[in-house]
C-alpha cells in the first residue's frame, strides 16, 4: 500500500501529463472518499428544507426565521472561501481536509443539541466553513489525485455527491424528522461526516501543500482574462438556474396545471437526469472544456425557452425540465474544470473564487428569481435563466484556448 501511495504522489503531481494515465485502486479509494465528504457536507446543507416545520414548532420561532440557517450557511462560506486558502498556508491538505469534517462533524452535533436559535446558527455557521474549505481545495486536490487530463472525470465522481445528496437530503431529511425527530435527522449528517473522514484517514495520500496563498495572490489571479470570464461564466449561468429552477414547480402548477403527483416525478426526472449530467460533464469537459461549457449553456438556455414556449403540454414539461436536470449536472464539473484551466498554477487560489462565485451566484439568482416571479409571473424566472444561459454560450467562445 505504501509503495501504491508514493506512486500516487509522484506520478499525479504532474499537472502537464500528455496523456491520461489509468488509476489505481488507491486513486480510485482516494477519489471516492472526496465523493463520500461532497455527499455529507451537501446532505448536511440541504436538510433544513425538509426539517423546517418541526424546527419551527421544537425552537419556538417562525419557520421564515428558521429557513435562515440556510442563509448563514452560505453567507459564512461565501466569506471563508476568500480566506480559507490563506489561512491554511503550509498545512498539509490531507490534514486541512480531515479537520473540516471534524468540524462538519462537531457544526452538525451542535446543530442537533441546540436549545435555541442562536445555537442552531452557530453550528450552521461552522458546517458553511467546512463547506467552502472543502469546495476551494477541491479541484487541486483532484488534479493531483488523478493528473489535471483527468480533472473533469475526477471532480465528476466528488460533484455526483452533490446530485445525490439535493434528491436525498430534503426527502430524507422530512421522512427521518417524522419518524425520529428533526434533531435526529441533524445527528446523522454527523454520522455521515464522521464515515467521510474515516474514508479521507484511509485513503488520501499525504499531500504537503505546493503553495501557500495570500489574499494578494487570490485577488492577482482576477487579472488573467481566461480567469475573469471563467467566473464570469459561473456568475450567468447559476444566476441563471437559481433564479428558475427555484420557480419550477410554481411554472408546472400554473402553467403545465399538474398535480403534485406528477410534479413530483418531474423534480424526480430533474435530479436522475443530473446524476446522468454529472458522469457525461466530466467526460466532455476532459476533452475539450470550451465545447464541455457550450454545450452546458446551450442545454440549459434550449430547456428553459421550450419550456416558456411549450411548457403548457405535459409531454414536453415533462422532457424539458428532465433536459433542464442533466444541464444542471453537468455544471459543478464543467465550470470548475473550466476556471481551474485558466490557472494550472494556482488552483487552490482558483478554487477560492470559484466558491465565492458560486455563492454569490445563488445570492443573486434568488433575488432576482423572486423579483422577476413577483411581478411577471412563474414565466418570468424561466425568460431570465433562458437569456443568461444563452450570454454563457458566448463566454465560451470568447475563452482564450490554452
Amino acid at each position: 500500500m505504501t509503495d501504491t501511495i508514493s506512486q500516487l504522489e509522484s506520478t499525479t503531481m504532474d499537472l502537464d501529463a500528455a496523456e491520461p494515465v489509468a488509476w489505481s485502486g488507491a486513486t480510485w479509494f482516494a477519489v471516492l472518499s472526496m465523493a463520500a465528504t461532497s455527499f455529507a457536507l451537501v446532505s448536511a446543507e440541504f436538510l433544513p428544507a425538509g426539517l423546517l416545520t418541526p424546527m419551527a414548532r421544537d425552537l419556538g420561532i417562525t419557520e421564515g426565521t428558521a429557513g435562515q440557517v440556510v442563509t448563514a450557511t452560505a453567507s459564512v462560506g461565501a466569506v471563508t472561501a476568500l480566506l480559507s486558502n490563506v489561512l491554511i498556508g503550509k498545512l498539509n491538505r490531507k490534514t486541512v481536509l480531515v479537520g473540516l469534517s471534524a468540524l462538519a462533524i462537531g457544526s452538525n452535533i451542535l446543530a442537533a443539541l441546540a436549545t435555541d436559535f442562536w445555537l442552531l446558527l452557530l453550528g450552521r455557521a461552522g458546517l458553511g466553513i467546512a463547506l467552502s474549505g472543502f469546495w476551494a481545495l477541491s479541484v487541486a486536490v483532484v488534479a493531483r489525485l488523478v493528473g489535471a487530463n483527468a480533472t473533469g472525470r475526477g471532480m465528476a465522481i466528488v460533484t455526483l455527491g452533490v446530485s445525490l445528496a439535493t434528491i436525498a437530503a430534503p426527502s430524507m431529511g422530512a421522512l427521518i424528522s417524522d419518524w425520529l425527530g428533526w434533531r435526529s435527522a441533524m445527528a446523522m449528517t454527523a454520522g455521515l461526516a464522521a464515515l467521510a473522514m474515516l474514508l479521507q484517514v484511509l485513503s488520501l495520500p499525504t499531500l504537503p501543500a505546493n503553495t501557500s496563498n495570500s489574499l494578494a495572490d487570490v485577488f492577482r489571479l482576477t487579472r488573467r482574462r481566461g480567469v475573469q470570464l471563467g467566473m464570469l461564466a459561473i456568475l450567468l449561468l447559476m444566476t441563471g438556474h437559481f433564479a428558475g429552477s427555484v420557480y419550477v414547480r410554481p411554472f408546472l402548477e400554473q402553467v403545465t396545471l399538474l398535480e403534485t403527483g406528477p410534479i413530483a416525478l418531474a423534480l424526480l426526472g430533474f435530479g436522475i437526469a443530473a446524476v446522468i449530467g454529472n458522469v457525461a460533464g466530466g467526460r466532455l469537459a476532459d476533452a475539450n472544456i470550451h465545447m464541455a461549457l457550450a454545450v452546458t449553456a446551450v442545454l440549459m438556455a434550449f430547456a428553459a425557452l421550450a419550456l416558456v414556449l411549450w411548457g403548457a403540454n405535459i409531454g414536453v414539461a415533462f422532457s424539458f425540465v428532465t433536459l433542464w436536470g442533466f444541464a444542471f449536472g453537468m455544471a459543478p464539473v464543467v465550470l470548475p474544470t473550466n476556471l481551474s484551466r485558466e490557472a494550472p498554477d494556482a488552483l487552490e487560489a482558483a478554487g477560492s473564487l470559484m466558491v465565492v462565485s458560486f455563492q454569490v451566484a445563488i445570492s443573486i439568482g434568488a433575488v432576482f428569481g423572486g423579483y422577476v416571479v413577483d411581478h411577471y409571473g412563474a414565466m418570468g424566472p424561466l425568460v431570465l435563466t433562458a437569456a443568461l444561459a444563452a450570454s454563457t454560450v458566448a463566454l465560451a467562445l470568447l475563452q482564450p484556448r490554452s
